[in-house]
């Protein structure tokens, strides 16, 4: 997994390539079928993506294991941070590069706003519109107080969601949860001292742990 994760298809000049999504998806559904496969080493080097399609490969990951019972390793390359941790989560074991870049365990939902450039340029925008919260987050009208706390809200429920599944697939330290949702990045040293991750090694040494724990 590697890149921004997005269920979007990449497209390129000729013909559209599957979303990293549908890619993992149906490598598994292979990994699943295939008697041979004892487990699964999974490379991840991302900086996270949507919250959408970050759950949808969680959800993907943690259901072959539960339908196969083969095991999961992630190898975490140069970033593992966001959603990239966070489809990290359902693995049995994850070491990371002894030079990953993990962590940063929240939501961020930015808005451009350009009310104060268009009364400087002499422009503006009417609306018309059905419902009060019609054009929330608009960025051609100033953010209300009401507006923030809304958008506070939604972000505040998405990384609750976050920490849960962190809790409960880590078993982390109330101490130590309380660092993480600072939403920090860490080094490998402190990511394995918090528990966000489980050893520090090379490729190799995750494969031979992958063979290790699925009795290959």
């Amino acid at each position: 997994i590697e890149g921004v994760i997005t269920d979007q298809p990449d497209k390129g000049l000729l013909r559209s390539m599957p979303s990293v999504v549908q890619e993992v998806a149906a490598q598994l559904a292979i990994a699943e079928q295939d008697d041979a496969v004892r487990g699964v080493l999974l490379v991840v080097d991302s900086p996270g993506g949507t919250v959408t399609a970050s759950d949808m490969l969680y959800h993907e990951i943690r259901r072959f294991k539960e339908r196969s019972g083969k095991k999961v390793v992630v190898i975490m390359m140069n970033m593992a941070t966001s959603g990239g941790y966070f489809i990290s989560l359902p693995a049995d074991k994850i070491i990371a590069h002894p030079s990953t870049v993990t962590g940063s365990v929240g939501v961020i939902f930015m808005r451009p706003k350009l009310h104060g450039l268009m009364e400087k340029i002499g422009v503006a925008v009417e609306v018309d519109k059905s419902g009060e919260a019609k054009d929330i987050g608009s960025p051609f009208i100033p953010t209300t107080p009401e507006e923030k706390a809304f958008f506070q809200h939604i972000v505040d429920e998405l990384a609750a969601d976050f920490y849960a599944k962190v809790t409960a697939h880590r078993k982390l330290s109330e101490e130590a949860m309380r660092e993480v949702r600072t939403a920090a990045v860490f080094l490998p040293r402190r990511a394995k001292e918090l528990g966000l991750i489980d050893e520090i090694g090379y490729l190799d040494e995750a494969a031979a742990l992958a063979r290790k724990i699925a009795g290959v």
